[in-house]
């Protein structure tokens, strides 16, 4: 499978789960499950597997600067393998946001700003849940687990 279409099936997957946690979560407690059981789970077989296929170990140094970093996304698959690198950990924490929410009785349709920021723009949606949670419990560091 090319890096484009490997691409376009995991946008296509994480759209889909990220609807189905969006939509049924509120019906389907337990759809966390099937979302790290399978979807994330298959992410970080891909992931690893794009990792395989284009890192070489002289590639360590390149993280120590921007320029390095900027060097290893000039390659297709890599850039690929990051890209699902984000879907997989956006919608673990679009997941952590639905279980810590509904520890901390927050209404589920209140977090679809939250759910939808943190698909698109990860780190905004779960800053926008963290502000959310602190007005419902009156406590920055409310329990996370």
């Amino acid at each position: 499978m090319s890096p484009d279409s490997i691409f376009q099936l995991c946008s296509t997957m994480a759209l889909v789960a990220w609807l189905i946690l969006l939509i049924a979560s509120p019906f389907w407690p337990s759809v966390d499950k099937l979302l790290i059981g399978v979807v994330i789970t298959l992410f970080a077989i891909v992931y690893a597997w794009l990792i395989a296929l284009s890192f070489n170990p002289g590639d360590v140094e390149k993280f120590n600067t921007l320029d390095g970093v900027m060097q290893l996304f000039t390659d297709k698959t890599a850039v690929t393998a990051g890209w699902v690198h984000y879907l997989a950990f956006d919608l673990m924490t679009g997941i952590w946001i639905k279980k810590n929410a509904q520890k901390h009785g927050i209404n589920h349709w209140i977090l679809i700003p939250c759910l939808f920021f943190t698909f698109m723009l990860g780190p905004v949606g779960l800053l926008l849940y963290l502000i959310i949670r602190l007005a419902y419990t009156k406590q920055y560091f409310a329990d996370n687990y």
